[in-house]
């Protein structure tokens, strides 16, 4: 790693500090304080080379990081004195600045958790999709967001890296990649134009990674936000998003990259950006190899291996997905949601839910109570326009290459039917996964349901009633694609699944 400075060294002598380094800072632990400073460096992408640029991109990162965590970011402190008996705030010559921050345990951050849990993952998804409602969009007449200033940082990491003199295996893996991300930069370029014009490019938190969230008093700390670059903060959301699931599925926690993925869509009702998925992952992947070229060229020994791993896992990213379209089928209670639920999270995939598109329309969040709006919003018409908002966000993401999963009744063959041309016309597998629960299962979970409101449904033992009189038998020509469930016992789903994704497998 890089020589420590002098008054970087008696500091931490000083305050009986830890030190830990990063490829771009020294951070002091000291108690219940923390001080970070910031590398003299000037690495293209970020320039602390001079004191005043250290000072401003110090006032950046509380300003910035306050959004997220400000019980955190206490400010910014002068480092004065002499280099041999520096200390913190006070009159004398600046010899740095440092950032004050309230101290967390190190080993609270989720990179290092022995396991994560689908509870954590649900309260980073909402905090991050409230965080991305609320924060500034580009400014329209901004450079932010268009083709060229997407593509910039994707070639500056190809050129950095090449820069740093990889291995040759290293510079082959280099070569592919840069190839596809050019050639899919190319074709989303006009997705890049649309998304900055509809305000997707928002100045988001820009490095949005397990090592920089921690999990603390039962709630995630999301902390060291990008503040010395402007441009890789003002963002498409679909990035941000696309950085952390890469993260996690570099971990081994693809299950819970789709859970975080699918339960931020639920809030964001973002899928336009899935379009740009693979893409963002790709790059994301790529700024972490660099970051580990950068650490080996600072001498840290194993972060070579964890680079070309990197680039490894990204070139396995570029590879193309296999489309499927998926029904959910059955009444009120019968545990649509719940299977839907492990089947995107064990095969990867997007779901669509009647109940939360539905309330999307009138305006409503998925666990919005919709009894005041006027007329209500479970009319035929409503239902009409909900079945065809999830028909077209059918189409488009089974173009854009996801398996899809389709979570609404679906008892009558009207309602199935456009979906299942819409497979047929793409050219991809599709299934009807039905599960059958018998009636006193079923008001049973209603009633729970309807007590304890956690769920974006509304339904009633009123509705559920009247669903038992509509279900219609399947036709002719669906019957041979009908996977059934047993909704009395969980317990019989894995090996239903497994039956599943052998069938995706061979259809496809």
């Amino acid at each position: 790693m890089s020589a420590l400075p002098l008054h970087v060294e008696r500091l931490r002598e000083q305050l009986g500090a830890r030190l830990i380094e990063t490829h771009i800072s020294w951070v002091l632990l000291a108690g219940e304080d923390v001080y970070k400073l910031k590398k003299p460096l000037d690495l293209g992408f970020l320039d602390f080379s001079t004191l005043e640029r250290r000072r401003f991109y110090c006032e950046e990162e509380v300003r910035l990081n306050r959004r997220l965590a400000p019980q955190t970011y206490l400010g910014v402190v002068a480092v004065v004195g002499d280099p041999n008996q520096p200390q913190l705030g006070g009159a004398g010559l600046v010899l740095d600045w440092a950032v004050h921050m309230r101290a967390f345990p190190p080993e609270a951050t989720l990179d290092r958790a022995e396991r994560l849990t689908g509870e954590q993952i649900d309260a980073i998804a909402d905090t991050v999709a409230r965080f991305h409602a609320g924060v500034e969009q580009a400014p329209a007449d901004s450079p932010y967001g268009t083709p060229e200033r997407v593509m910039d940082p994707v070639r500056e990491n190809f050129r950095q890296i090449r820069e740093l003199r990889p291995s040759p295996p290293a510079l082959t893996l280099l070569t592919a990649i840069e190839r596809w991300s050019e050639a899919e930069g190319t074709r989303l370029e006009g997705h890049f134009r649309a998304r900055k014009n509809a305000g997707w490019v928002r100045e988001c938190h820009g490095d949005l990674h397990l090592g920089n969230i921690a999990w603390v008093d039962g709630r995630p700390l999301i902390f060291d936000c990008i503040e010395f670059n402007p441009a890789l903060r003002f963002i498409d959301v679909a990035s941000e998003m696309a950085f952390l699931t890469m993260d996690l599925m570099r971990r081994g926690h693809v299950d819970l990259a789709w859970r975080l993925l699918n339960r931020w869509l639920e809030h964001s009702g973002d899928y336009a950006g899935l379009d740009a998925l693979a893409f963002y992952q790709v790059y994301r992947a790529m700024v972490r190899a660099k970051v580990d070229f950068i650490r080996a060229g600072q001498g840290d020994a194993s972060a070579a291996s964890v680079a070309m791993d990197y680039l490894e896992f990204a070139k396995r990213l570029t590879r193309p997905r296999r489309p499927a379209l998926l029904l959910m089928h059955g009444v009120t209670g019968c545990g649509k949601t719940t299977l839907s639920q492990r089947i995107l999270e064990h095969l990867g995939a997007v779901r669509l839910r009647s109940d939360v598109e539905r309330k999307r329309l009138f305006g409503l969040g998925p666990l919005e109570d919709s009894s005041h709006i006027s007329g209500g919003i479970y009319t035929e018409e409503a239902s009409r326009r909900t079945f065809a908002r999830i028909e077209a966000l059918s189409r488009r993401l089974l173009d854009a290459g996801f398996l899809v999963i389709c979570d609404a009744t679906f008892l009558r063959r009207q309602h199935r039917e456009p979906l299942i041309r819409a497979a047929q016309a793409l050219g991809v597998p599709w299934f009807i996964l039905s599960i059958e629960t018998n009636a006193a299962v079923l008001r049973a979970r209603v009633e729970r349901r309807a007590q304890a409101r956690t769920d974006a449904s509304e339904a009633t033992l009123e509705v559920l009633d009247k669903q038992l009189q509509e279900l219609e038998p399947f036709a002719p020509d669906e019957v041979a694609h009908v996977i059934v469930f047993n909704g009395n016992d969980h317990g019989t789903w894995p090996p239903a699944i497994a039956t599943l994704a052998k069938r995706l497998e061979s259809a496809a």
